[in-house]
């Protein structure tokens, strides 16, 4: 699964830089995380990074985003095979 950023987001800006995956951003009013590039750090790390520095934990699973370990292992691949064109 993808994460997501609640509401409870302070824009304490400590998660952006630690994704792997550049999938976190600046939304309109609090960051955001792209479930598209979101592998949950598998392929990089045995846990999710923004999760470990969030001081508020608003960092929970996106549960529109349901993926197996394998599907998001897949993922990272396709993202780091693009990132090598």
């Amino acid at each position: 699964m993808a994460l997501k950023i609640t509401e409870e987001c302070i824009n304490c800006d400590v998660c952006e830089p630690e994704c792997p995956n550049n999938a976190i951003s600046m939304g309109t009013e609090i960051y955001v995380i792209d479930p598209s590039k979101c592998t949950e750090c598998v392929g990089h790390f045995d846990e999710p990074q923004c999760q470990q520095v969030c001081p508020v934990e608003c960092i929970p699973l996106n549960l529109e985003y349901i993926e197996t370990r394998t599907q998001l292992l897949e993922k990272y691949h396709k993202l780091v095979a693009h990132k090598e064109v």
